[in-house]
């Protein structure tokens, strides 16, 4: 097989290595990849929002599937865009079309949806300019703290916890009438806080069927012990310890089934992955929100524990084939630690070179790229989060450990890390 992975993060390079590594895999092109995603196959210099770049690469390399890491093209419909084409009637996509990327794409949307489908999530109302009166009234007589999300994509920032109500009002302000996320807070959703601990659920569907892979926890603080400001995720962890048998019965039960059968219920078509992101609320899972793709850095240590070939589970859900299929999974645990550029995730640098690449890795250990590309035959920095290292151990303190021992043989001006992801399982 043919295949063209979009994107050019860590979630890229776990996802690129992984299908490399697929005796289905002929030729494995990455767009636009990073340094190292070209160790896997083949970067090519486009976006992926250049949709029109994308489909005539999938004509003249004679692509036979497109895998879509990131949301932004599919909330954007690159999958209705590609079907649309006469030239590529024979070509899977691995992602939902527009209409069922609204789950990731609008919060109002899904959480209609989940109220359509009783899918258990946080009481909200949703507001625009129009009735922000009703929403000024609202958020002054709401219990604290309160959460407002802007409903569309805000490239991963658009959800603030708010501790008081004058906080909440001035986010509000913000958001509606001095558009801070721009058209994406053209209407903001009010949520009721729950308070619980969160982790990722992971669903690879083919609209009817669906199989459940690793789950995972990872980190947004970008410091120590949870302080500071969010980030797109510091470090990640899998499985989550307090995730049982009993507990992800009921995530199944009462989550994952009614998503999947809402989806087809509403002729939403869907072949792709469902993040749910969860928390955990007196033993009870809620759903926070949905994500139409894999997480960053939930990926990281998801795929290295997935043993089944990835290509082979892929075609399955392209074919509406997963309950033909089984799954198995690396039973130890993994950790992924993610260093970042100095100022991350506010400015920082660029084109910093990275040193001890070329160290060796231990054989439990896997180093991601994320934020980097070659120049001048250097691997140079080129974005927040720079790379990340996953390792395998027997528990989670262990496989933390490792992670470190690698990432302390590399280097770059400004490179930072916290050396405490998992450390609630310690």
């Amino acid at each position: 097989m043919n295949i063209l992975l979009l994107g050019s993060g860590g979630r890229e390079h776990a996802l690129a290595l992984k299908i490399s590594q697929s005796k289905h895999c002929t030729n494995l092109f990455i767009a636009p990849g990073n340094a190292g995603t070209a160790q896997c196959g083949t970067n090519l210099s486009f976006g992926v929002n250049d949709f029109e770049a994308i489909k005539q690469t999938c004509i003249g390399n004679k692509i036979d599937m497109v895998i879509v890491g990131p949301e932004e093209p599919l909330v954007k419909g690159i999958t209705d865009f590609l079907i649309a084409e006469p030239k590529l009637s024979n070509l899977d996509i691995i992602g939902p079309a527009k209409a069922g990327a609204q789950l990731e794409g609008s919060k109002a949307f899904s959480k209609h949806f989940m109220q359509r489908h009783n899918i258990p999530t946080a009481a909200y109302r949703e507001f625009t300019i129009d009735n922000y009166d009703e929403g000024v009234e609202y958020i002054q007589q709401h219990s604290l703290p309160i959460v407002l999300k802007a409903d569309g994509l805000a490239a991963g920032k658009g959800v603030v916890i708010c501790e008081s109500a004058f906080e909440a009002l001035a986010e509000f302000d913000l958001m509606i009438q001095r558009a801070k996320f721009g058209e994406a807070s053209k209407k903001v959703v009010v949520e009721q806080f729950l308070n619980g601990i969160e982790l990722s659920v992971f669903v690879l569907t083919d609209g009817k069927n669906y199989i459940t892979l690793p789950e995972a926890k990872d980190y947004k603080r970008v410091g120590e012990g949870d302080t500071g400001l969010n980030t797109g995720g510091m470090g990640a962890i899998s499985p989550v310890p307090f995730a049982d048998a009993a507990f992800m019965k009921k995530v199944d039960e009462r989550i994952i089934q009614p998503t999947v059968h809402g989806l087809q219920k509403e002729g939403l078509e869907y072949r792709g992955f469902i993040f749910a992101g969860l928390i955990k609320v007196d033993d009870e899972p809620y759903v926070i929100e949905y994500n139409c793709r894999m997480g960053d850095p939930e990926t990281e240590v998801v795929m290295p524990r997935l043993k089944t070939d990835l290509l082979q589970l892929l075609q399955a859900a392209a074919e509406q084939k997963l309950n033909e299929v089984k799954i198995e999974i690396d039973p130890r645990s993994a950790c992924t630690v993610v260093a970042a550029s100095g100022g991350y995730p506010g400015e920082y640098l660029k084109g910093i070179e990275i040193k001890g690449l070329d160290q060796p890795v231990g054989a439990n250990s896997i180093v991601y790229h994320a934020g980097t590309i070659v120049k001048d035959g250097k691997v140079v920095t080129n974005g927040g989060r720079v790379l990340c290292v996953t390792s395998f151990g027997n528990n989670i303190p262990f496989a933390v450990v490792q992670s470190i021992k690698t990432l302390d043989k590399i280097s770059f001006t400004g490179m930072f890390f916290r050396t405490d992801i998992g450390y609630e399982f310690e």
